[in-house]
């Protein structure tokens, strides 16, 4: 929570901060965010407007996660700007209607409580819109191999000889039939070997 009292409602009047705060949980997506306890620095500009504070700012934080080819941990410095209007309670009096019928927008409304404004809203929409959906150890991560595991990038030249499972039928077919032709042909020949010994 930040205090806003000292702006007071004066429009133009303007506060800055600076702040290390520890995350809260779940600050981030499945494979990648920030841990919690983590410190995230806060760089905040307050500024006091005819229906509120608007707060600008920017933030600074360790994430952690794993690659998602190879699963190998990766650490990352994630910086993110972010920019959010409180209203006061009675912003209506200000020029909104109290009989407005857009819900979605009044529902999608900060408002100050207290002259307090939470920003861990803010923060969290800002950081988990800001992460990397697929995030990669290297761009060129080669990921693993898909039948024992072994990390590719470290061994590029790993192979198995093995045929894919979806072909083995087919190759045991094709095995068949080239033995098959082989005994034909030793049955032709030694047909042709009678005739001319007549």
């Amino acid at each position: 929570m930040f205090d806003t009292r000292e702006l007071g409602r004066r429009p133009g009047a303007l506060k800055r901060l600076s702040r290390s705060i520890a995350a809260p949980k779940d600050l981030g997506i499945e494979v990648i965010g920030v841990r919690e306890g983590a410190t995230v620095e806060l760089d905040l500009r307050l500024e006091s407007v005819m229906e509120g504070v608007l707060v600008t700012g920017t933030a600074r934080a360790p994430l952690t996660g794993e690659c998602v080819r190879c699963l190998e941990p990766l650490e990352r410095e994630l910086e993110v700007d972010y920019q959010e209007m409180y209203s006061y309670p009675d912003a209506d009096a200000w020029g909104r209607t109290a009989d407005s019928d857009d819900d979605a927008e009044e529902e999608d409304t900060l408002f100050l409580e207290d002259d307090l404004l939470d920003l861990e809203p803010v923060l969290r929409d800002a950081v988990v819109l800001a992460l990397p959906l697929q995030p990669v150890c290297r761009e060129d991560c080669l990921g693993l191999c898909p039948d024992c595991g072994v990390r590719l990038t470290d061994n590029p030249d790993h192979h198995h000889d093995a045929v894919d499972i979806r072909w083995a039928a087919l190759q045991g077919l094709a095995e068949t039939i080239q033995g098959g032709e082989k005994d034909d042909m030793g049955g032709a020949d030694a047909g042709v070997d009678k005739k001319q010994e007549k």
